[in-house]
């Protein structure tokens, strides 16, 4: 009687099948969600933040539900807090210091950087030129900055 086991076997109050499948049934949903904000053109090209804004909502859903059941997070001690705590606040704050950087890194870039810099999607420029840019376009006989030839009488190229 010294190798008596319990009722419980090895579960130890991990889940079930049906707790996965419930899971499963919710990272579909989730999915979907994703996929038909990814689809609609009114929230995708009207309003693209809103858009992603929702996608990495979810992704980050997703992702909790995964860490949670999948990797038997949820059963753990409360030590976790300990780890993902302070490491989730650094990458907070990492992030919050980045983007002013990235937003503004092209404010003290050179007339002549200025030049390769890639400019936004769809964005139009007008045809005014520096006076780099207006050698430079000399020197190619017409043709712009930026290897377009010159087109429209609207001022924009």
């Amino acid at each position: 009687m010294a190798h008596e086991h319990d009722s419980h076997g090895d579960d130890h109050g991990h889940g079930g099948l049906g707790k996965y499948l419930t899971v499963g049934a919710a990272l579909g949903v989730l999915t979907a969600i994703s996929f038909v904000v990814g689809a609609s053109e009114t929230l995708m090209q009207s309003v693209p933040q809103v858009g992603r804004t929702v996608m990495i909502a979810v992704s980050c859903m997703k992702a909790m539900l995964v860490m949670l059941f999948f990797m038997h997070l949820i059963w753990e001690a409360n030590w976790k807090y300990v780890l993902t705590i302070p490491a989730s606040i650094m990458s907070f704050f990492l992030v919050l210091m980045l983007v002013p950087d990235i937003g503004l890194r092209g404010r003290r870039y050179s007339e002549e950087r200025q030049l390769h810099t890639a400019k936004a999607a769809g964005a139009r420029e007008p045809k005014s030129y520096s006076p780099l840019e207006a050698a430079y376009q000399t020197e190619q006989g017409g043709v712009d900055p930026h290897g377009h030839e010159e087109s429209g009488s609207d001022g924009y190229q």
